[in-house]
């Protein structure tokens, strides 16, 4: 789910990549990829849990949908934010860094004894966890031209599995040997990763002078500039509303009558983000054939056909409305993952000297999105149920349509 920045930068102990040089060994590959998905599954391994952490730490429906909402705007924050500074600094230091910080906010979640630290933890959990943004450009920095592609499409499929695996480990963990188990456990994964990434990752070179505040200021004159940047990133924010809302109530949701589902059974509900997998390489090959504007309207009108049908909830029986989630889980990650790689071709396609900056504009508005999801659909379900989750989904996926198929405006000069 996350982009490529692509960037020319070289590392500052070897000669430039070309496109003769040997490819990267597969051992350096294999790190990357799994602290990619390491990285990225923090941000997704309290979802399951939320059921069982709220009883042991008595808080209510509300507050727990502070604990994602919280992770995800800590992501977006430091896309934002902290991104930029790949391009100002050696990576491989903000790299280590930010796995050291993100072990010790993971350790934190995982002793919290009331609700307010496991909030703080969170937060820092989503600023640290953009570690994930900084590994993808290494390794399309470190790969020769030659390899390139299948580096960081390697590094990809790493970074998905972890969003499809964090679900189902931690839910699976947190009801056989507790919830603070999951977070110790991913604290340990993450200073074992940084430990190796120290060892294994050359220093990198800057590839610009710009000032912090330049660097930021550049992402504003962007979004001014590019209408289909614009776009792009309403669209996506706007499915990321009602996607972060599901996963964000559905924990809460099985946990009570009429199902009582442990963690475990919830957390089997992530394996409907094999469809994301699938959607990622099969999106680009239609983007590449018939235009990447076709599959963000396909993607947008899949994802409300799928959220509008768990509507039909109340008419069917316990059993029929599991499946009923599971198949619009599979629809609509499939939905949503196809129009995000579309987004990202066609954001790769303003400005090619600016991607990494694009990048970080595009995900920003898709994690405020999930931010925003996460909130409302928590609030929206303790007011009045599943019900209202389900007319929030299908109204910010049907927005996400209109967007896509609104006239665009002329490109701008620089287009």
């Amino acid at each position: 789910m996350h982009a490529i920045p692509l960037t020319h930068t070289t590392s500052a102990t070897q000669p430039p990549p070309t496109a003769s040089a040997p490819p990267l060994p597969p051992a350096l590959v294999l790190l990357l990829a799994t602290g990619a998905g390491l990285a990225v599954a923090s941000l997704y391994t309290s979802q399951p849990m939320l059921g069982v952490l709220g009883a042991d730490l008595g808080a209510s429906d509300r507050a727990l949908g502070l604990v994602p909402t919280l992770t995800q705007l800590g992501y977006a924050l430091g896309i934002l934010l902290l991104a930029p500074l790949g391009d100002r600094y050696d990576r491989r230091r903000i790299i280590l860094a930010k796995a050291a910080v993100l072990a010790a906010a993971l350790l934190l979640g995982g002793a919290a004894r009331g609700i307010g630290t496991l909030l703080v933890a969170s937060l820092v959990t989503g600023l640290a966890a953009t570690l994930a943004q900084d590994i993808v450009p290494a390794a399309a920095t470190l790969a020769p031209e030659a390899h390139r592609g299948k580096v960081v499409g390697t590094v990809m499929t790493g970074l998905l599995l972890g969003i499809l695996l964090s679900r189902v480990v931690s839910g699976f963990v947190a009801e056989h040997l507790g919830w603070r188990t999951v977070f110790v456990a991913a604290a340990a994964s993450i200073a074992l990763l940084g430990a190796a990434m120290g060892r294994s990752l050359p220093r990198f070179r800057p590839t610009t002078a710009l000032s912090y505040a330049a660097l930021l200021g550049s992402l504003a004159a962007l979004w001014k500039r590019h209408g289909a940047l614009r776009r792009a990133t309403l669209a996506q924010g706007l499915l990321s509303v009602g996607f972060s809302a599901f996963w964000s109530t559905l924990a809460v949701m099985l946990h009570g009558a009429p199902f009582h589902l442990g963690s475990s059974a919830v957390g089997a509900f992530g394996l409907a983000g094999a469809a994301g997998a699938v959607a990622a390489p099969l999106a680009g090959r239609i983007a590449d054939r018939r235009g990447p504007e076709r599959v963000t309207r396909m993607g947008a009108s899949l994802s409300f056909v799928a959220f509008a049908a768990m509507a039909l909830s109340p008419w069917l029986s316990a059993h029929g409305r599991l499946w009923l989630l599971g198949a619009s889980a599979v629809a609509f990650d499939l939905g949503i993952q196809a129009a995000l790689v579309a987004h990202q071709t066609l954001v790769y396609g303003i400005e090619p000297g600016a991607r990494s900056r694009l990048n970080a504009v595009l995900f920003v508005g898709m994690f405020v999105g999930m931010a925003l999801g996460a909130a409302l659909g928590s609030v929206l379900f303790a007011q009045w149920g599943w019900l209202a989750v389900t007319a929030l989904a299908s109204s910010t996926a049907a927005g996400a349509l209109v967007v896509r198929c609104w006239p665009a405006a002329r490109p701008s000069p620089r287009a």
